[in-house]
């Protein structure tokens, strides 16, 4: 970097760049480090409908096992009524011969939420690694 003499009248006077191109590349790094990361939640596992104008396997449908649980607080296993003191046991019964530990849980519109909270934790400890939401706009392909 060379240095001006100017024409010998009056004081002559340049900016610094270097200090500013410094205080800029830490400005960017600093900008770069609190970046806020990606958001990571909870995997959500959504059953997807068939199109339009086909029919569901029906070989998927005798695998997939949905908790339905009722306005009233009644609990049910693909139609099948159940208690809620049988509940794990019937999971655990289901799924000991399974490889592919997934179910879904639909609760009723006007159902209590604690009783689907319920629900996902009593098949969380019955061995179900994967529990997927099922509702009704789901059910109706939207």
């Amino acid at each position: 970097m060379g240095i001006s003499l100017g024409s010998g009248k009056g004081s002559m006077s340049e900016p610094n760049i270097v200090p500013l191109i410094d205080v800029l590349l830490v400005l960017i790094i600093i900008f770069m480090v609190i970046t806020p990361t990606t958001p990571v939640g909870l995997n959500a596992l959504v059953p997807q409908p068939p199109p339009p104008n086909q029919k569901q396997n029906e070989d998927l449908l005798n695998k997939t096992i949905v908790v339905v649980i009722s306005a009233n607080g009644d609990v049910a296993i693909n139609q099948d009524k159940h208690t809620w003191d049988d509940l794990g046991q019937s999971l655990s019964t289901i799924f000991a011969q399974r490889a592919d530990k997934i179910a879904f849980v639909k609760g009723d519109d006007n159902a209590d939420f604690n009783l689907v909270a319920k629900a996902i934790d009593i098949m969380r400890t019955s061995g179900i690694d994967h529990v997927g939401l099922i509702t009704n706009k789901i059910e109706a392909g939207q």
